[in-house]
């Protein structure tokens, strides 16, 4: 890449991380309005479903994938727990807390899903070499950040104005980060399942709309709860679902097949910043010392971990281009120079691995 392409995926990142920070900054503006969490999650699937399920179909209508009992299960419960239940607990979470802490708290998912790879296999840990012992600093300065944040308030900053639910509305937007590991790990078997990754995230916006809606009707009995009383909660519902959900799926897999998942997880703290400093302006939210030191802690753990991550893929590279054969080695060294096409195989192979996928 030369000139402006070599930029195009840290602009298209950066308006990533500006995306997500006005998907929080408007969903907490109608959510004090007097938004029902609940019904703003079903209209934002709805709206989602709306968009990407035309561009699915008539992206493969000459392609069509089958949809067996097991991808339906499967598709089904990443869509239950990864958006409906997630996305759920993630808005009531910052209505109780702040918008602040909500993004704060999402770069944990790092390290929830190292922990939660770890645990089930996924992932191997080697404490004798320097990346393992990074992957686990990073965790837990990310998981000690986290607890000062919802427990080490400490002198106020900023503004007088806050919830009194803080701490119910912590644990509900840490909830919501091990539903969104359980997300990024569950893409194993279910893009083994079903790969075409359009199709996928149409019918994942699909289930989660229905999933959704059952939720705000079990939850909801008020029919007023479900009408929109302000153009400000019709426009956040649209952005959500247009900008924040469909569209910025195509723009974070287009920046993940160019760079990879480490490059795209770098600017998620970028978010934080934004979300923290406009929150305090528009939305007088309460800024804390403990929830700064908080913060700087858990992005400081999240770039160690995303350095460990980075060490090991620079070795597995090393370790296949590393063949005994003198001949099989100057082919791997042609195709670490990227002039065959099946070393772009083994990297997208590599890259389609979940871990980071945020």
């Amino acid at each position: 890449m030369s000139g402006i392409d070599y930029y195009k995926p840290v602009m298209a990142m950066i308006g990533m991380q500006l995306t997500y920070a006005g998907v929080a900054l408007s969903t907490r503006a109608a959510l004090l309005q007097g938004m029902s969490p609940s019904v703003f999650v079903f209209y934002r699937q709805g709206i989602a479903s709306l968009v990407i399920a035309p561009i699915a179909y008539f992206a493969r209508r000459s392609e069509r994938s089958c949809l067996g009992l097991r991808s339906f299960c499967l598709i089904f419960l990443a869509s239950l727990v990864g958006v409906a239940i997630n996305q759920n607990i993630y808005f009531e979470g910052i209505y109780l807390a702040s918008s602040s802490m909500g993004s704060a708290l999402f770069n944990l998912v790092p390290a929830i899903t190292f922990v939660a790879a770890f645990v089930i296999g996924l992932e191997k840990v080697d404490i004798r070499t320097l990346r393992s012992i990074a992957k686990i600093i990073g965790t837990v300065l990310c998981v000690g950040g986290a607890v000062s944040m919802v427990l080490l308030r400490g002198p106020k900053l900023l503004n007088n104005s806050g919830g009194e639910n803080w701490l119910v509305g912590s644990f509900l937007l840490f909830g919501s980060s091990c539903c969104w590991s359980f997300w990024i790990i569950f893409q194993v078997p279910v893009s083994a399942s079903y790969p075409d990754h359009l199709s996928l995230s149409a019918w994942m916006c699909f289930m989660a709309t229905l999933q959704s809606g059952t939720i705000a009707l079990f939850l909801e009995h008020n029919p007023e709860a479900w009408i929109l009383h302000s153009y400000l909660e019709l426009a956040s519902c649209l952005y959500a679902g247009i900008i924040g959900s469909a569209t910025s799926f195509f723009v974070q897999a287009w920046c993940i097949s160019r760079r990879g998942p480490l490059f795209c997880a770098m600017f998620s703290p970028l978010a934080t910043v934004i979300v923290t400093i406009f929150a305090s302006i528009f939305l007088h939210e309460e800024i804390y010392i403990g929830s700064l030191i908080g913060a700087v802690g858990v992005i400081v753990g999240l770039y160690v971990v995303l350095w460990g991550k980075a060490q090991e893929h620079k070795e597995l590279k090393t370790d296949t281009v590393s063949i005994s054969n003198d001949d099989q080695s100057t082919i791997a060294e042609i195709l670490v120079d990227g002039s065959s096409k099946n070393m772009a195989c083994t990297s997208t192979t590599d890259l389609e691995k979940p871990f980071l996928f945020v």
